[in-house]
């Protein structure tokens, strides 16, 4: 096909959110530039949205993958604003902000203000019945642990990440190394695995925390201890006596356990509110092929339509999973890394087989309606997560309705209990009764859940987890150096940036700008 003068083709691969994302910044720039632009996005399932989504379940709101979003990344938000939808955007409920954490069969509170890795109060620690009293002074002492992060790491195990407006070079390591180094066996098993497991459905031998949680590794290296780092902050925001100048991202002040549930925000239509909006603005103004998949990118080089022009441009062509062709002059590729490994193998081998370096792990959310009275344990949470010392067959469990309102009838509850992950993968294996029976047994012993569900559906997420172990953020840098080469060639998608809806957005519109040059 040839170029048509003046106007740029640009294929998206990829209707997840990410892809959504960058076909509607690509109209954004256009509009921004009063260019023309011919946006094509190519998905291969039958709808738009890939693992987002929300369904009406009689008198329940279910969101099938991610139910909320992190604020203090301004992706989502902002991408909320511009589509008009920022009126809709929920906050959780401050009656039940906190979480639980299984011990010994019983879900006992997590320590108020202890967020993921760190404590930000003393006391809470002290008189938690969660840890031994050995184990509450190993935590404490975590205050007088040397730092690794002063000095320059080897090469091996450093990872470049930034603050501020400099770049500075941490030493990744593992987050069961970090947490063992500074806080000890009991604060990684009781409570900080399953609180990151939560997140990552990830081996804490194996993550890399400068991939996932680098502001920890920064907190060492600036103030020696992730406990002094927080007080010292809480110290310097009483003194100035307001939080006008707060930014959410280095709040540790906020009371709630877990993952700073005070900075999460939903929507009140769920997720869909989202994707349908995206989905509408891109519908309007892309050429949208659903069943769709691409097969593989070629490069090759056209000439201009005017024969009085000799210059060749280079340009790609993309083959369909139904034998056609078709030539754009850019093409962001938002897909998992395995399906990127596989569409980029013919443009750029040595690009295909970093990519397929990449591990996934799979894992299955089972959504279910309950009657409050069926129910033993108040949930007086947002959810409940589980150590894998516990020996139990769930990873976690979300108190969803009590998250945000009108997401169940009064007096009923809605639970998405998530099983499966990198360190329990033949549960995934399981057919979809025996994931419900497991958790429904699980359900009854550990919250006390009885009588006949109002619903149970199982969700699965076959290998949609990227898993972001040590040396991540190398084999990162490799893989941008090499797509560097390919002039109008942008990757976007989760397995190089974060898990989290902001940052799938966020890669998105980077990708989009890359490309739109």
């Amino acid at each position: 096909m040839l170029k048509s003068e003046g106007v740029k083709r640009v294929a998206v691969i990829g209707g997840g959110l990410a892809g959504l994302s960058a076909a509607h910044r690509l109209i954004e720039l256009a509009r921004e530039r009063n260019e023309a632009i011919d946006v094509t996005l190519f998905e291969a399932s039958s709808r738009l949205g890939g693992l987002v989504g929300t369904e009406q379940i009689g008198g329940y709101l279910v969101d099938t993958g991610a139910d909320s979003f992190l604020t203090n990344k301004p992706a989502a938000v902002g991408l909320c604003r511009r589509l008009g939808i920022d009126g809709r955007l929920v906050a959780t409920d401050a009656r039940y902000r906190g979480a639980l954490v299984l011990r010994e069969g019983r879900p006992l509170p997590i320590p108020e203000g202890f967020q993921l890795l760190s404590p930000t109060a003393i006391w809470p620690v002290i008189t938690s019945p969660l840890f031994s009293v050995w184990g509450k002074f190993r935590l404490l002492t975590e205050w007088f642990v040397p730092s690794r992060q002063k000095g320059v790491p080897n090469s091996a195990a450093g990872s470049r990440t930034s603050t501020g407006s400099e770049q500075a070079m941490i030493v990744d390591e593992s987050l069961s190394d970090f947490v063992l180094r500074r806080f000890g066996r009991e604060a990684l098993d009781r409570l900080i695995q399953p609180l990151v497991g939560g997140i990552y459905t990830a081996d804490p031998e194996r993550l890399s925390l400068a991939a996932t949680m680098p502001r920890f590794l920064e907190m060492e290296r600036d103030h020696g201890s992730l406990i002094r780092a927080s007080l010292s902050k809480k110290v310097k925001k009483a003194k100035k006596g307001t939080t006008s100048d707060r930014t959410a991202e280095d709040d540790p002040t906020d009371s709630s356990s877990g993952a700073r549930y005070g900075l999460f925000a939903g929507l009140k239509g769920g997720m869909e509110d989202l994707v349908g909006a995206l989905r509408a603005k891109v519908e309007s103004a892309c050429h949208v092929r659903l069943n769709c998949g691409i097969f593989s990118i070629a490069a090759h080089d056209c000439f201009e339509e005017d024969a009085s022009k000799s210059e060749a441009s280079q340009r790609y062509l993309l083959k369909r999973s139904d034998g056609t062709e078709e030539s754009f002059d850019s093409v962001v590729v938002a897909a998992s890394a395995v399906r990127m490994a596989v569409i980029l193998e013919s443009l750029d081998p040595k690009l295909s087989s970093e990519l397929r370096k990449f591990e996934y792990a799979s894992s299955a959310i089972v959504v279910s309606g309950h009657r409050l009275s069926d129910i033993r344990d108040p949930l007086k949470a947002f959810g409940l997560v589980i150590p894998h010392t516990e020996g139990r067959r769930i990873i976690a469990v979300s108190f969803s309705s009590r998250k945000f309102p009108d997401r169940a009838p009064a007096d009923h509850v809605l639970l998405r209990t998530f099983v499966g992950g990198a360190m329990q993968p033949e549960l995934c294996e399981k057919t979809d009764d025996q994931i419900k029976q497991i958790v429904r047994e699980e359900l009854a012993e550990i919250l006390g859940v009885q009588g006949e569900p109002d619903f149970m559906r199982v969700v699965r997420y076959p290998g949609a987890m990227p898993q972001y172990v040590v040396g991540h953020l190398d084999r990162v840098a490799r893989i941008q150096e090499l797509t560097n080469q390919h002039v109008g060639i942008a990757l976007a998608g989760i397995a190089c940036t974060g898990v989290g809806v902001p940052d799938a957005i966020a890669s998105g519109e980077r990708a989009a700008e890359a490309v739109y040059g």
